[in-house]
């Protein structure tokens, strides 16, 4: 079932079992936000049942597992794809609070990079700490304290 994540009344829906649901609901709400501030775009998550979730978090795990060898023990719950002129963005939600996302430019190769973000309250996970990840910190309204990281993806996906 899709989901069109409403930024103004945040809402945990498909992200309860995660523990830190309300942080991951307003990291969520925080992406919704961009993508209707600069692209008058809707933000749709797909539950983990969907067709589409398949797809996008077998991009997503490729691209991780090609390019840096990652893989995640969290529970992916959510997904969501947004294309907008020429960017493809990729994203997973996890159970544990952590939320990767992958931009794609399909003409331009220095525009592709991978993202992390945290939800406040959630630990750095291993897989990223163990990879050397280092994470800066951004205030946001809808998600409180928001810690992320990237790096830029080098292969053709």
């Amino acid at each position: 079932m899709s989901y069109t994540v409403d930024f103004k009344d945040v809402s945990t829906q498909g992200l309860e079992s995660s523990p830190v649901a309300e942080a991951l609901a307003g990291l969520r709400a925080n992406e919704a936000r961009y993508f209707k501030n600069h692209y008058d775009a809707d933000f749709v998550v797909e539950d983990a049942g969907d067709a589409d979730f398949d797809a996008t978090l077998a991009f997503v795990t490729n691209v991780l597992t090609k390019e840096r060898n990652l893989s995640f023990a969290s529970k992916p719950l959510e997904t969501a794809m947004m294309h907008v002129d020429d960017y493809r963005w990729s994203f997973v939600f996890f159970e544990s609070g952590l939320a990767v996302n992958v931009m794609y430019s399909a003409s331009n190769p220095k525009k592709r990079a991978v993202g992390f973000k945290l939800s406040e309250g959630m630990d750095v996970p291993e897989e990223l700490a163990a990879a050397g990840f280092k994470f800066a910190r951004q205030k946001s309204k809808l998600a409180g304290v928001i810690r992320g990281s990237y790096f830029v993806i080098k292969g053709e996906y």
